[in-house]
């Protein structure tokens, strides 16, 4: 996954090693990508995942593409898509990044891979470090402050299988609350109920409710 550079090394490492530990517990599966060997470089004090190859991911399958897929060739990546999150919840792993760029496919197998993100559902929120790419992150992670579930992943899920659907990105929002607004204006208002627990577990209320 892309890291960043400002992270020191230990940091870096804590996290490789949570990315090591849920690819363990979640391997072998036919829809999560294969951890092969990790490998240590003392010198440098970097860690290496050797992954099995894959042919490419979502993002660069459908990008520059003119003529949509197939619907058969949709549903099984969705279906597969949907394996992987299924499995992931029930080993008590939720990934928080899922997109386009961290959904490998090889021929008609999907894999979803770059586990960087990914918490236990056992750990407790709130939540606190920046997760999952804007355009695919659920409501409750953009008005909350870390409060939310492994169901962020269902909403991301649903992003993709528009995009790859439709071959158009489904709220691509330009900032925080563009994001929202894009949102918003699909969906409509959530319901006062949505709106209160939203508040509650946030610092800041939102004004463009």
């Amino acid at each position: 996954g892309d890291h960043d550079p400002g992270l020191s090394p230990h940091v870096e490492q804590v996290n490789s090693l949570r990315e090591i530990q849920a690819l363990r517990r979640l391997n072998p599966h036919p829809n999560i990508l294969t951890l092969h060997e990790v490998v240590f470089d003392r010198k440098s004090g970097s860690l290496a995942l050797i992954c099995e190859l894959m042919d490419m991911n979502i993002y660069e399958l459908i990008r520059g593409r003119r003529r949509p897929l197939s619907e058969k060739k949709i549903m099984r990546y969705m279906y597969q898509l949907c394996k992987a999150l299924d499995h992931m919840h029930r080993n008590g792993v939720f990934h928080r990044d899922v997109k386009p760029e961290n959904i490998l496919i090889k021929q008609d197998v999907l894999k979803l891979g770059d586990f960087g993100s990914c918490r236990s559902v056992y750990s407790r929120p709130p939540y606190t470090e920046y997760i999952s790419t804007r355009w695919y992150r659920a409501p409750e992670c953009l008005l909350t402050d870390g409060f939310y579930t492994s169901k962020m992943d269902l909403w991301s899920a649903g992003c993709v299988f528009y995009e790859i659907a439709s071959l158009q990105p489904l709220f691509p929002g330009a900032s925080e609350l563009d994001q929202i607004s894009k949102i918003h204006d699909v969906i409509g208002t959530p319901a006062p109920k949505t709106l209160t627990k939203f508040k509650q577990d946030s610092t800041y209320t939102l004004l463009i409710f």
